[in-house]
Parts: structure tokens; sequence; C-alpha cells
């Protein structure tokens, strides 16, 4: 940072030695009121970084707010075996318990509950969160029926 902050006086000070060389006048600046071109500087930064909203699809919607479009609802997250899958899914805090080194937490959404396994300690209950994950599945086989649940191992 320091080098780019002395290369940036040391380039004003040739354009100014340059000018001082050259006798070119500064006078000219003095005439033109600079507020002007200040607010259409602005202008086109307002415009430009408001646009850039709007070409990419955010995934917001009135009813069911997302953060983004790649946010997967619970329910379509399925008890496969072999379901390595990354997914983010965005709910609420409902449980939390501790593990030896890791929590759990009970994530709710519209759709459905989901346990995720994380090394964080501080989620609350009730507050609203996105998490990303892999999807995992423990098989619980007791007597002669599958328990197994499907679980999130944050990243």
């Amino acid at each position: 940072m320091k080098l780019a902050t002395q290369a940036v006086k040391q380039k004003f000070a040739q354009s100014v030695a340059f000018m001082q060389q050259t006798r070119m006048p500064l006078s000219f600046l003095y005439g033109y009121n600079i507020v002007p071109y200040r607010l259409g500087l602005i202008f086109i930064f307002v415009v430009g970084l408001s646009s850039c909203g709007i070409l990419t699809s955010s995934g917001l919607n009135g009813t069911n707010f997302t953060i983004g479009s790649n946010v997967t609802s619970i329910r379509e997250i399925k008890p496969e075996q072999d379901n390595k899958a990354t997914v983010y899914i965005q709910g609420k805090v409902e449980h939390k318990a501790p593990l030896m080194k890791q929590w759990a937490y009970q994530i709710s959404d519209s759709t459905g509950k989901i346990w995720v396994v994380t090394n964080q300690k501080n989620l609350a209950e009730e507050a609203q969160v996105v998490i990303k994950g892999k999807v995992r599945y423990r098989s619980i086989p007791l007597a002669g029926k599958e328990l197994g649940e499907v679980y999130l191992e944050e990243e």
C-alpha cells in the first residue's frame, strides 16, 4: 500500500514538473465550475452500481426471503447414502446440542427441519442463519426398520 501511494505521489510530481516546464497555464481550470462534473460522476457511479443488481437474479421475494437463488429448501435434501452434495440452507435455529468438539443445530425453514454439525459455538436459538454444508446420511437400522437421518456437515 505504501509503495502504491509513493508511486502516485511520484507520478503527480512528474506531471506538475512537466506542466511547469512547458509553462502550461492552469488558469483554464479556474473559469469552470467543477460541481456539474462531480454530480455527473456520482450519477454514473450510482447507476452503474444499481444496474449490477438488476442483471443478476437475487432470489429475493416478499413472501419467502432468501439470500440468493442457490439456497436449497430443506424439503429438497434427500436421505440418500451416496449424496455428498454441497448445499446452502437458510432458516431459523430451533435447537442446539453440544457434541465432543462441535455443536449440532436444528435448522428449520418453511419446508422442514434438518440438523447441522458445525464448529460454531455462538449460534443463538431463534437466530436466522445461512449455512453451507455437505449432505451426510447416517444409517440407523433398528428392528428391521431404517431410522437413518440426513444431516449437514458445515464446510
